[in-house]
């Protein structure tokens, strides 16, 4: 049995993607054909698991591409929204907001984003700060979730007093 464990196969491959792409971790071995004490096994060695954070950092950047291509989309239906008549005041005004925010923030940031410009880091925290501001605007947009009470709404149900049969 010599050399054996030494070479990435093209199991430990498709093992690799099963992870990324199957819900968990025994739908991933079965996919793989190999037993989940097999790819448990695997995910020990440091080959192993250095080729997965490699595919898992392509398949973020690969996602992160895409959001990108979506900019000019989600730009475009912020503007839509705003100068519709037809819609709501408060949700032209989320509208504006989220323009004027996100060219503030782009205005602040071209220097450090632009072709001859900086390290990058600055732009990492921008877009960041960005993700952040865009998942508020939703949230907010959406409204509370209706299954998560309040803590008014907990106080009103513990005051109510329970019927016994």
């Amino acid at each position: 049995m010599k050399g054996h464990g030494a070479k990435f196969s093209r199991k430990m491959e498709d093992a690799i993607t099963a992870l990324l792409t199957q819900r968990n971790l025994e739908e991933a071995a079965r996919s793989v054909g190999i037993g989940t004490a097999t790819l448990l096994r695997w995910q020990k060695l440091p080959e192993f698991q250095k080729a997965y954070r490699d595919a898992c950092r392509a398949a973020f950047g690969q996602s992160l591409a895409r959001l990108q291509q979506g900019t000019s989309a989600a730009a475009t239906t912020l503007l839509k929204v705003l100068i519709e008549p037809g819609t709501p005041p408060a949700v032209r005004v989320r509208a504006a907001e989220a323009i004027l925010n996100h060219a503030a923030k782009a205005n602040r940031d071209r220097g450090h984003c632009s072709a001859g410009g900086g390290t990058g880091t600055r732009s990492r925290s921008a877009r960041q700060d960005l993700d952040q501001d865009m998942a508020r605007s939703i949230s907010k947009q959406q409204g509370p979730d209706p299954r998560v009470r309040t803590r008014e709404q907990n106080d009103v149900k513990a005051s109510v007093p329970h019927r016994t049969a």
